[in-house]
């Protein structure tokens, strides 16, 4: 069972709803649509994800995104390969002091390089 399937984690979400703390942004959306099945569950998830506060990429967030994925670069070899949701979804948490809850390793590799909390679903 993924984390989204654990009662734990179920528990969590349904909290940071009811008290209005989940936001979302379009790369956030583009990875959650993307692993939709069909039409239905594309608009059926499109239509919940449309009740959340969305927060805008801008053209600093952008650059601050640019500047993580140099900051990787610069550590070694390959370090910069993060996909550009990633990066841009940390450079919006960094920008508006969110924190990030994730399934996704990246997101402490992006730590490396951006200000900004992040919470792994069912982490230590």
């Amino acid at each position: 069972m993924g984390a989204a399937g654990d009662p734990r984690v179920r528990e969590e979400w349904t909290e940071a709803l009811v008290t209005g703390r989940i936001v979302t942004c379009l790369p956030a959306r583009y990875e959650l649509l993307f692993s939709t099945r069909d039409a239905a569950s594309f608009a059926a998830l499109e239509e919940r994800l449309a009740a959340l506060r969305d927060v805008a990429v801008t053209a600093a967030i952008q650059r601050a995104a640019m500047a993580a994925q140099r900051g990787l670069a610069e550590l070694g070899p390959l370090h910069h390969r993060v996909p550009l949701p990633d990066l841009l979804i940390a450079a919006i948490a960094q920008e508006h002091g969110l924190v990030v809850v994730h399934e996704d390793r990246h997101f402490e590799t992006l730590q490396r390089v951006l200000s900004f909390s992040a919470h792994r679903l069912l982490g230590d």
